[in-house]
């Protein structure tokens, strides 16, 4: 994947896996059928804009900011959880990106300290584990007890799209994403605001410590958290930077006439590349700081990796 080049502590947590180096109810969910649609959250149309005049990480295409025309759309305010895909499964027979590869990328400090995996050059933090896929985050011997309230990870663009035709809903374009995000506050840097979540006291699910060796996982969370932690936006909306990755509608394109952005256009144009927004509990300020709204990444479509999800909007 992508990586930056301006200087430390800017690479991001976030490895590319195919194509690249080696509440308002109970937050389940079903086809449209079920009730998850009546807890969405309108959001109002109208002009809004998308990324940042003070962009952090300029060659990730924050900035500057772009003026959008938007129709209303209503969002679910919780990702994707593990049981709402255990039913997409079980009612399609569907088989995702990381079950036909027979692998995904899971981070170290989860994989068995007895085995012995290959690692991804520039995020050496990821190891490729055979069998490690959404109802097996971990790796073969894992499962999902105790997680049927977490988003859903290990799932690609590809296995997304299809759960969302398959809910008769779609993924969210990056400015429908970041209006969702800001909620009632046109400039937020989060969802909550702009004061900074520090180790001391995170307002997200992200990493706390030093990373990737050390997480003292101050906020409660060493992985994923449940979708509905923490503290809603200000229009009922949880958890849209940290916890999860969310995968967008978008291709990731950087607008800009700078030659770096045009070459890497050009490489995001042949790898497939789309767009995902919101960063992870892997992401740190020290390190990656991409748990910003204005932040985004680019992925291949069927990529996959312990900390991808996504939601839906109608």
């Amino acid at each position: 994947m992508h990586q930056e080049r301006d200087g430390p502590g800017k690479q991001c947590c976030t490895p590319g896996v195919r194509s690249g180096s080696l509440g308002p109810g109970k937050p389940v969910g079903g086809r449209a059928s079920d009730p998850w649609k009546s807890r969405c959250i309108p959001v109002s149309g109208g002009e809004t804009l998308v990324g940042t005049r003070h962009p952090e990480l300029p060659l990730d295409g924050e900035g500057p900011p772009r003026k959008v025309r938007l129709r209303p759309f209503s969002v679910d305010p919780y990702c994707v959880t593990n049981e709402w895909f255990a039913k997409f499964v079980d009612s399609t027979g569907y088989v995702t990106d990381a079950e036909r590869y027979g692998w995904s990328l899971v981070f170290w400090s989860f994989t068995d300290p007895q085995g012995s995996y290959q690692r991804v050059a520039q995020t050496p933090w990821w190891c490729k584990v055979d069998g490690a896929m959404w109802a097996r985050p971990n790796g073969p011997v894992s499962t999902l007890d105790g997680l049927a309230d977490h988003p859903v990870t290990h799932v690609s663009w590809n296995d997304a799209t299809a759960f969302a035709q398959w809910a008769e809903a779609r993924l969210p374009t990056e400015a429908e994403w970041e209006r969702a995000a800001r909620g009632d506050m046109s400039d937020a840097i989060y969802p909550w605001g702009g004061d900074e979540p520090t180790d001391e006291k995170p307002l997200c699910n992200i990493w706390q410590g030093e990373f990737p060796q050390a997480n003292t996982a101050t906020d409660g969370f060493e992985a994923t958290a449940p979708v509905a932690s923490f503290a809603a936006n200000s229009i009922g909306i949880f958890n849209m930077v940290g916890n999860v990755w969310e995968w967008c509608a978008d291709t990731f394109m950087i607008r800009s006439q700078r030659k770096a952005a045009r070459l890497r256009n050009a490489a995001s144009r042949a790898n497939g590349d789309r767009l995902a927004k919101g960063g992870s509990y892997l992401c740190h300020k020290s390190y990656c700081y991409r748990y910003r709204i204005a932040a985004r990444t680019g992925l291949s479509a069927d990529s996959s990796a312990g900390h991808i999800g996504f939601r839906l909007v109608v």
